[in-house]
């Protein structure tokens, strides 16, 4: 399974303190037993340019698959395809800046309302302030997207809640049934 953590963070972007949340994920996910590849990226708060990650990770062409003698020494790698999950980490709270899931919702074909009601409702036995977290769940392609909250301990519960689900919910989207 290919997993690309996005964080969506200006000041992270912009090299003003470390992307936590991002490294959090991909430990939560390893600690949870997903077996995954995971990426990770950092973009800023504005809709274009998380729009444009989005559609670069989730609509890349499928892998090309020529044996790795036919490749020249010097050209690039192959084109990994799309991943199966883009788990963003910010942007979901009430401050004005923080779009990520209108331009999620605005870019995924079907919504998994499942997905971001669970994420509230187990967030909010820990804290009241997750009913604030406005995230989003959708699909593009073969491409599931979730969006979580921008902290450590919100990013690390939501990924908890997800985890279990991820395999059987990669497995259905490709059609391979239950």
């Amino acid at each position: 399974m290919r997993v690309v953590v996005l964080t969506i963070s200006d000041r992270a972007f912009r090299g003003e303190y470390a992307d936590r949340s991002g490294p959090e994920i991909e430990r939560v996910l390893r600690e949870e037993g997903v077996e995954a590849q995971c990426e990770r990226e950092v973009v800023p708060d504005e809709a274009p340019q998380i729009r444009a990650a989005l559609e670069r990770l989730a609509d890349s062409p499928p892998p090309e698959s020529p044996s790795p003698d036919s490749r020249p020494p010097d050209s690039p790698p192959p084109e990994l395809g799309a991943p199966d999950f883009i788990i963003t980490t910010g942007g979901t709270g009430l401050a004005p800046r923080d779009v990520t899931p209108e331009v999620t919702r605005a870019f995924c074909e079907r919504e998994l309302p499942g997905i971001s009601e669970t994420i509230r409702r187990e967030s909010m036995a820990e804290t009241a302030t997750a009913m604030l977290s406005r995230g989003y769940a959708g699909v593009r392609g073969s491409t599931i997207v979730v969006n979580v909250p921008g902290s450590v301990r919100g990013a690390s519960l939501a990924v908890r809640v997800i985890a279990p689900i991820m395999a059987h919910a990669r497995a259905m989207l490709r059609g391979e049934g239950h």
